[in-house]
């Protein structure tokens, strides 16, 4: 059985639980908008983003993608709705008739490729951009997520890790899947905006009323447990009764976000805290950063850095999932822990010593050049695909 002759367009379908702001979503959109480039006929599927946490779907608008929302696909667990999910999947796989069905995030990783499987597809592909096997549940919940992944993964051709730490977490302590399964295949991001960010423009300093002279620390992301806002809230009261006139921004939203106004305000942080909510520019916020501070329990490859570095701000970053190796082991960023008296050390030492980020500006926008790592999928596509072709 021919499966698909060699340089003819590839009918790709991606899956998604939803498309809120973070790298997973970015990623996909911009791969949509490029696939003609490469001969794919795309079509990115979604679940509803929950009311708590923004969407990106006016990327997609300005990108000309029009993604296919099902309300049934999102990331909570719900038995019935997961089945209603498979199966509406299922009809629009049959109807589709990919050649690839590629999933990301959990939720979407484990419906679509069910719904995959019993469609037939030829080949099946899972992105792993983190995972939630710690940091997000109780060890019962967990538990049950490892055995699903593991029981997913007997339905994928091939599996990709976003870092070379991500992937040996993955094989070693989780036993997903054999490490031969596994790809290596770096985020692709459009980092152009980011590369010429002039240091220290003021205008985020301006927005907010924070003087000039004052140290600036913040944090960019979801204010969700697994990112541990409270730990960086706790640093700033070590870091502030070092240097009173520091101030610290907290740049994006979630469901913690009234209990870190409460712990400021018990705290003593009131006056030099500030949540802005989501911004899509964050050119401004990188500018005016002194520092930009990651403190997760549990990480895949954090945009928010990379943007960060790419911008020219120096990073403090817990060594979680792939942050080792984007901060290049200590050369282009501190590694810390979330004990938050380490973390405010690693805070002042940052601020008194910070790293010139010159050259890691131009390696970075190669590394993670879109163009690239839509090159590399294709090709991993079409050898998955002639393997498949050759076992028939």
């Amino acid at each position: 059985m021919t499966i698909i002759d060699s340089g003819k367009p590839l009918r790709v379908m991606d899956v998604i639980a939803r498309l809120n702001v973070g790298g997973p979503a970015m990623q996909l959109i911009r791969v949509a908008a490029q696939s003609r480039s490469v001969d794919h006929v795309h079509c990115l599927v979604a679940g509803r983003t929950p009311p708590h946490e923004a969407e990106m779907d006016y990327l997609a608008a300005e990108l000309g993608v029009t993604p296919r929302h099902l309300d049934t696909l999102g990331p909570s667990l719900d038995a019935w709705r997961d089945v209603r999910a498979m199966r509406q999947l299922q009809a629009l796989m049959e109807s589709f008739r990919p050649h690839v069905v590629h999933t990301h995030t959990a939720k979407a990783g484990f419906v679509g490729r069910w719904a995959a499987h019993r469609a037939g597809v030829p080949v099946i592909v899972h992105t792993y951009h983190g995972h939630v096997l710690r940091g997000y549940f109780g060890p019962a919940r967990s538990r049950l997520f490892t055995m699903l992944e593991r029981q997913a993964a007997r339905w994928s051709q091939q599996i990709i890790a976003l870092s070379e730490a991500l992937r040996d977490e993955l094989v070693d302590r989780y036993r997903i899947a054999p490490r031969e399964r596994f790809t290596v295949l770096p985020l692709g991001l459009d980092l152009e905006p980011f590369a010429s960010v002039r240091r220290g423009s003021g205008e985020l300093r301006e927005t907010l009323g924070i003087p000039r002279s004052a140290p600036l620390v913040g944090m960019v992301g979801r204010l969700a447990p697994v990112k541990n806002p409270a730990a960086f809230l706790e640093a700033a009261v070590h870091v502030r009764r070092a240097i009173p006139e520091a101030h610290f921004v907290l740049v994006g939203d979630g469901e913690l976000r009234e209990a870190l106004w409460t712990q400021a305000r018990q705290s003593g942080l009131e006056d030099s805290l500030h949540i802005t909510g989501w911004m899509r520019d964050l050119r401004p916020v990188y500018s005016d950063l002194d520092l930009l501070v990651l403190c997760s329990r549990n990480e895949g490859t954090p945009v928010a850095v990379i943007e960060a570095l790419t911008s020219g701000c120096p990073v403090v970053a817990t060594a979680e999932g792939g942050v080792p190796e984007i901060l290049e082991h200590g050369r282009w960023g501190r590694l810390t822990s979330a004990d938050p008296p380490h973390l405010a050390r690693s805070i002042l030492d940052a601020l008194d010593h910070p790293l010139d980020l010159g050259p890691v500006r131009q390696i970075l926008r190669e590394r993670h050049d879109p163009s690239r790592h839509l090159r590399a999928l294709d090709a991993l596509y079409r050898l998955l695909l002639a393997e498949r072709e050759i076992g028939s």
